[in-house]
């Protein structure tokens, strides 16, 4: 495994406006190519604000938030956008599918989007060959391509948005709480899919969850609030 970061946040500083005070404020934190990291902290934590910086969708106060050597801050809006989709992969809580789309059309939202993983995609097969892959090693055969999402169940829709994420090997894989639907069973069977999936792509995966019995699954585990100085100085407030 390379030391070369895939995530490089350093001195980041990032505080919503009208507020007191910063409800991020973290010194490093790294993830390298290939690891598989569970982070975990209670809701209202900065989870869900930290992964908006990493995606680009917010910029931080002060400090830097580096993808693949490249400061996001640095990118214009659009350039954001566009880095965001040819290099990361996301699956969010409320999975964020196309309602009025087939589910086919939703695995393939991010081809075309980005000229780099559409390539990808296809690089071994047709990119439409690729989705069905993806989708059949997630558990999704032929009977549901050509359904709107929102017939699906909840399970179902969940693995949708793992393909779309996972389609045309992002370099990083970011998840947002993407089991808080499921019961244990259908968690583990899902985690052990995306895993070997994302594994087999070379993804980089942050997991984000406050249920901390998923963290076995993953290489390195880690509390926001052992990065966040901001939240060791609302407790010592609070104290």
């Amino acid at each position: 495994m390379s030391d070369q970061p895939v995530v490089a946040v350093e001195r980041l500083r990032f505080q919503w406006r009208g507020a007191t005070a910063p409800c991020l404020d973290v010194d490093s934190l790294h993830l390298l190519p290939g690891e598989r990291v569970f982070l975990h902290g209670p809701s209202g934590s900065g989870k869900s604000t930290l992964l908006g910086l990493l995606g680009g969708v917010l910029l931080p106060k002060s400090g830097s938030v580096r993808l693949l050597d490249t400061d996001l801050a640095a990118l214009s809006g659009r350039a954001r956008d566009r880095f965001r989709v040819d290099h990361v992969g996301f699956i969010f809580q409320q999975f964020n599918l196309i309602a009025h789309l087939p589910v086919l059309d939703n695995v393939l939202l991010p081809c075309r989007f980005s000229q780099r993983r559409h390539a990808r995609a296809a690089r071994e097969r047709g990119v439409k060959d690729e989705a069905r892959r993806l989708l059949d090693a997630l558990g999704l055969g032929a009977s549901v391509l050509d359904k709107p999402v929102t017939q699906l169940s909840v399970g179902q829709q969940q693995r949708v948005a793992a393909a779309r994420a996972l389609i045309g090997q992002p370099e990083i894989l970011i998840a947002d709480e993407p089991t808080s639907a499921l019961d244990a069973e259908r968690q583990a069977d899902f985690l052990q899919l995306l895993l070997q999936e994302a594994a087999a792509g070379g993804a980089t995966i942050l997991f984000v969850s406050h249920d901390r019995r998923l963290a076995a699954h993953f290489s390195r585990e880690l509390a926001l609030a052992e990065v966040n100085r901001a939240s060791t100085q609302r407790a010592e407030d609070a104290a």
